[in-house]
């Protein structure tokens, strides 16, 4: 067996051993065989993620899980791994981005207004917390907008606001739309997501308008640049068009890629800041 294959095998096996449990980094270095900084360095390399990151991700998608089936919010976290409630939400690896109560069941006792907004692109629907916009989706049909709502929030406690008219999502909603206008704007947000996709989502936001970066070069500036896929899966991800600009992302080879709202979309929105 050739030296590459061996390490592929040793790096499996330590993914094995997270999901199955909780090593130190130190234990699972010696139970496959590597050195804790070649084990570090080289599990980073092939999944994007340092173990203690691939662990937190797996606990929290494990809470993830139980909350959305309505398990009991303290038995779902001591189940997942976690030693208090405060640990989901601590400085560390992962986090909910709201409280483990609150995201239970798809957002049991979060409050999101939203309105729906003719724009310079089309429809969009704005939800927002009291943290920031949470999310903007685009699209022609009013009513798919509104499901796409509902299956990430499926309990919260969802006010639809006509025309955004009222003290609290008025001015949310009007920033949004200076933004998918390609005016410049403060748009306050609140990104529910795993550390690594927000790790993304901040270097996306750091892009120059007018300028685009390849995936590659995304997880470079993230500091994982073998971490290309995991990059593009969290471009995906994303549920704040234009303001988090996901569009500004393309394939190494200058062409297009994929983008959620369609590609005719990232390229008209490309075409309009370049220009601008």
């Amino acid at each position: 067996m050739n030296t590459a294959r061996q390490l592929r095998d040793k790096l499996d096996h330590a993914r094995q051993l997270l999901d199955a449990g909780e090593p130190t980094l130190t234990d699972l270095a010696a139970t496959v065989g590597l050195s804790a900084s070649h084990l570090q360095r080289q599990f980073g390399a092939r999944f994007g993620l340092s173990p203690a990151e691939y662990l937190a991700q797996r606990k929290l998608g494990t809470l993830k899980v139980a909350l959305r089936e309505g398990n009991d919010v303290s038995a779902a976290l001591y189940d997942a791994g976690y030693g208090s409630p405060s640990r989901v939400y601590e400085g560390g690896a992962a986090k909910l981005g709201m409280t483990p109560a609150r995201y239970r069941a798809g957002g049991a006792g979060e409050q999101i207004r939203w309105s729906i907004a003719a724009t310079a692109l089309g429809q969009a629907l704005v939800a927002t917390t009291e943290r920031g916009v949470c999310m903007i989706e685009l699209g022609e049909d009013a009513d798919a907008l509104e499901a796409r709502l509902h299956e990430e929030f499926p309990q919260a406690q969802l006010e639809r606001v006509d025309a955004g008219r009222d003290e609290f999502l008025a001015p949310r909603l009007h920033s949004v739309a200076d933004a998918l206008a390609g005016k410049q704007a403060q748009v306050p947000v609140d990104l529910i997501g795993t550390a690594f996709q927000k790790k993304v989502w901040d270097a996306l936001m750091k892009i120059p308008r007018g300028e685009t970066r390849s995936y590659a070069e995304v997880a470079l500036a993230i500091g994982q640049p073998r971490a290309t896929r995991a990059v593009a899966s969290a471009c995906a991800g994303n549920h704040l068009a234009i303001v988090v600009p996901c569009h500004r992302v393309i394939r190494g080879d200058g062409s297009l890629g994929g983008y959620r709202w369609g590609l005719p979309m990232k390229q008209k929105v490309l075409a309009r800041e370049k220009a601008a």
